[in-house]
């Protein structure tokens, strides 16, 4: 089968299937399975794929029809301009997560923190979050933690990959962390969707649960890890933390004890990220 043909045929599959971008999601798969870009796909029309070529595309296209992420298929995400890998044991990095990135960066610069800042992200992931934060302070001492050893592995070789120093360390939310009041911020997106809360079947399906679902309202991780990080932080530390579309006002009655509270909002206008301070 010519490479055009195995495309227009993987198009009309996934678009018998619903699945959005259909024509993104079977370019994508293509280039995974080629290892080829897009200018040699639209370059080499004609291009005969050969038997396991054929086979291995087929399959990928037959488990994204069946609602398989495309990140999970291709091992990939990109976040803050780098390329991240992604597994079933991680969540995938959603673009509004980089605003946590944009606060950060935004209050070492208007309030002078650092170089040498310490700071832990809770409940890393695919490490997303330390990874890049290592990287835009290079001179950061970046600690990410995670209850799930498979997701620190994944979380590892990106650091590697990216050239990135970060600790890394097993701990239910800050649990296992030395709370000496070291650190100057505490970063973290963690799971914050309610047990009984209308989730995507595709989400609920494939990503893992810990990284997502924090009891009935959504908060339990959060409830846990504000004190938490009330003792890690130095005075006048701060606690940067994603949380769900309509928790903005709950997270915020949690901080009374904080100051400078306040919600950053995503390009949809959604309070989409807390920002709070240690008092000094």
């Amino acid at each position: 089968m010519q490479l055009r043909q195995a495309l227009h045929a993987a198009i009309f599959k996934l678009e018998a299937a619903g699945i959005e971008e259909s024509r993104i999601s079977a370019e994508v798969l293509m280039f995974h399975v080629l290892g080829c870009d897009r200018a040699y796909l639209f370059g080499h029309p004609e291009r005969e794929l050969t038997r396991g070529e054929q086979s291995r595309y087929e399959e990928f296209v037959s488990r994204r029809a069946g609602g398989e992420p495309l990140q999970y298929l291709t091992g990939h995400q990109e976040f803050w301009r780098a390329d991240f890998l992604v597994s079933p044991a991680v969540l995938i990095p959603r673009p509004e997560t980089e605003h946590i990135i944009e606060v950060v960066l935004d209050l070492v610069q208007r309030f002078a923190l650092g170089p040498r800042l310490k700071v832990v992200d809770v409940g890393t992931g695919s490490g997303a979050i330390a990874v890049t934060v290592a990287r835009e302070l290079p001179k950061a001492e970046v600690h990410a933690v995670d209850l799930s050893p498979d997701a620190l592995e994944v979380a590892r070789t990106n650091a590697e990959r990216l050239g990135a120093h970060v600790q890394f360390m097993v701990s239910d939310v800050l649990a296992d962390v030395v709370r000496d009041g070291s650190y100057d911020l505490v970063v973290s997106n963690p799971p914050y969707i309610g047990l009984n809360e209308q989730v995507q079947d595709v989400v609920k399906g494939y990503e893992p649960h810990m990284a997502l679902f924090a009891g009935d309202d959504g908060l339990d991780v959060i409830r846990r890890m504000v004190p938490q990080a009330f003792e890690a932080l130095r005075s006048g530390g701060w606690l940067v933390t994603e949380i769900g579309y309509s928790q903005a006002e709950a997270v915020k009655s949690l901080l009374s004890a904080w100051q400078e509270v306040h919600s950053v909002p995503d390009l949809a206008g959604i309070p989409r990220v807390i920002v709070a301070r240690k008092p000094a």
